[in-house]
C-alpha cells in the first residue's frame, strides 16, 4: 500500500480490528473498488475520503460505530467539559437578543452533548431560541443525540428539530459548526518541479493503493491561488491538502441565513502557517481508538480521517458567499473572552475532587499544548453589525 504522504507509518501499533469490523471495512472497500472501476481504475483522494467517511450505512460517520468520547476514537471539546458549550452559549445569546423567532442550527452534533449544554445555558440566560435545529445524516448519531438531550435536558427536547438537509425557509439566528470543516473531503497535492500532482486511489480485490498523478485544472489552479495568498512558491516535493467543498458549503448556508452569525470552531491555521515549510508533509491525521496516525487507507470505514483547516481560504470563501468575517482567534482566547473564568468560579466548590476536575478541564480547553492554540474560532456574520464578545481579548484577522 503506497503511503499518500511518502512517509512510513507505524500502523502496526494500532489495535487490530475484530473480525466483524474487518468484514464491515471489506464491504466498504467493495464500494470503493466499484467506483474505481467506473473511473478507469483510479479515483481522486477526495472521492475516496467521501466514501470512507459518508457512504450510507458503511462510511465512518454513517455507521453505528461509536466515535465520540472515551470509548470511541477521539474526544471533542464539548465532551471535555460543559464549560465549552456554556461559553459558546454566551456568544450565541448576544446574537439572538432582539431577534424575532431566532433559531440555532448545529451541524453534525456528535453525541449531542453540546446541544444539551448549550440549551441549558441559553435557558439560564433567558435566551432560548424558538428552535434548535440539528442537521444530522447519521441515523445512529441522531438516536444518540436524542438520548443525550433527553437525559440532560428533557424539558427542552421539544425545541430540538432534526434535519436531513438545510431548512427550506430562511431564518434569523446562529449556525454552529464544531469540528465540521476538518471532516470535509480534501484533495491531497504534491509539487513536482513546476507541475502540480494530485493523489489518486486505486482498489483491487479489497487492496487499496495510492499514487500521485498529474492534477486536473481545478486542483492546479487552487494550488496556484494558495501560492498567491502566501506570496511564495511551494518547494519541489511539498505535499499538503486543500478543501474544495468549503466555498459551496458556505454559499448554501448564506442562502438560508437571513440575519445572524456562523460560528466555526476547528483545528487549523491561516494560510501562511498552514503551508509553511515545516508542514511540507501535510496535516492529514487519522484517529482510531484514541491513537493518531497518517495512513488514510488503513481499514476504511473504521477510522476517522481529517485535515487541518485553512482559515484563510474559509475567509475568502465567506466573503465571496456574502458574509462578513467578524472575528478570528484561538479557542483559548475566545473561551476566556466569553467568561470562562466567571463560569469556573460559579461552579467551583470546596471539594478537592471538584476543583481538580474543573482545573483539568480548563487546561485541556485552553493550554497551547492541548486544544487552546491548535483550535481556532471564526465568526462570519450577515446583516449583523454588533461587536462580538468572543473576539474582544484577541482578534487575529490580520494574520489571515
Amino acid at each position: 500500500m503506497n503511503e499518500p504522504h511518502s512517509k512510513k507509518q507505524a500502523v502496526d501499533v494500532l489495535p487490530e480490528p475484530d473480525a466483524a469490523a474487518k468484514t464491515w471495512s471489506i464491504a466498504l472497500c467493495a464500494q470503493i473498488e466499484e467506483q474505481c472501476n467506473r473511473s478507469r481504475g483510479w479515483i481522486p483522494f477526495g472521492e475516496f475520503m467521501q466514501i470512507a467517511l459518508y457512504a450510507p450505512g458503511f462510511g465512518y460517520y454513517s455507521s453505528e460505530l461509536r466515535k465520540f468520547g472515551a470509548d470511541g476514537d477521539f474526544i471533542t471539546a464539548p465532551e471535555v467539559s460543559p464549560l465549552f458549550a456554556q461559553c459558546i452559549a454566551r456568544q450565541v445569546a448576544d446574537v439572538l437578543a432582539g431577534m424575532a423567532e431566532p433559531k440555532v442550527m448545529e451541524f453534525g452534533a456528535g453525541s449531542g452533548i453540546m446541544a444539551a449544554d448549550m440549551l441549558l445555558e441559553l435557558e439560564r440566560l433567558e435566551a432560548l431560541p424558538v428552535q434548535y435545529l440539528i442537521l444530522e445524516l447519521s441515523a445512529s448519531l441522531k438516536q444518540r443525540q436524542q438520548d443525550t438531550i433527553k437525559n440532560k435536558a428533557a424539558h427542552l427536547l421539544d425545541r430540538v428539530v432534526w434535519l436531513n438537509a438545510l431548512p427550506a425557509e430562511k431564518f434569523h439566528g446562529v449556525v454552529v459548526a464544531n469540528e465540521v470543516l476538518d471532516a470535509m473531503p480534501v484533495e491531497c497535492f504534491r509539487i513536482n518541479g513546476d507541475a502540480v500532482e494530485a493523489l489518486q486511489v486505486h482498489c483491487k480485490n479489497n487492496q487499496l493503493s495510492s499514487e500521485y498523478k498529474a492534477a486536473d485544472e481545478s486542483v492546479a489552479a487552487a494550488v496556484r491561488t494558495i501560492e498567491q495568498r502566501i506570496e511564495t512558491k511551494l518547494p519541489d516535493g511539498y505535499c499538503s491538502e486543500l478543501n474544495p467543498a468549503i466555498a459551496g458549503w458556505l454559499q448554501s448556508i448564506e442562502a438560508v441565513l437571513e440575519q445572524g452569525m456562523v460560528l466555526l470552531i476547528d483545528y487549523g491555521y491561516a494560510a501562511p502557517e498552514y503551508y509553511h515549510e515545516e508542514r511540507r508533509m501535510g496535516t492529514m491525521m487519522c484517529h482510531y481508538q484514541h491513537r493518531a496516525h497518517a495512513d488514510p487507507l488503513w481499514y476504511p470505514g473504521l477510522q476517522d480521517i481529517t485535515a487541518f483547516v485553512d482559515f484563510t481560504d474559509v475567509a475568502y470563501s465567506a466573503v465571496d458567499a456574502g458574509f462578513d468575517v467578524s472575528g478570528y482567534t484561538s479557542q483559548a482566547m475566545f473561551l476566556m473572552a466569553c467568561g470562562l473564568g466567571d463560569l469556573h468560579q460559579q461552579q467551583v466548590t470546596d471539594e478537592v475532587k471538584n476543583q481538580v476536575r474543573l482545573a483539568q478541564q480548563i487546561k485541556t480547553l485552553t493550554l497551547p499544548s492541548e486544544m487552546g492554540e491548535r483550535f481556532k474560532v471564526m465568526a462570519l456574520t450577515k446583516n449583523y453589525d454588533e461587536a462580538l464578545r468572543g473576539f474582544m481579548m484577541q482578534d487575529l484577522r490580520g494574520r489571515l
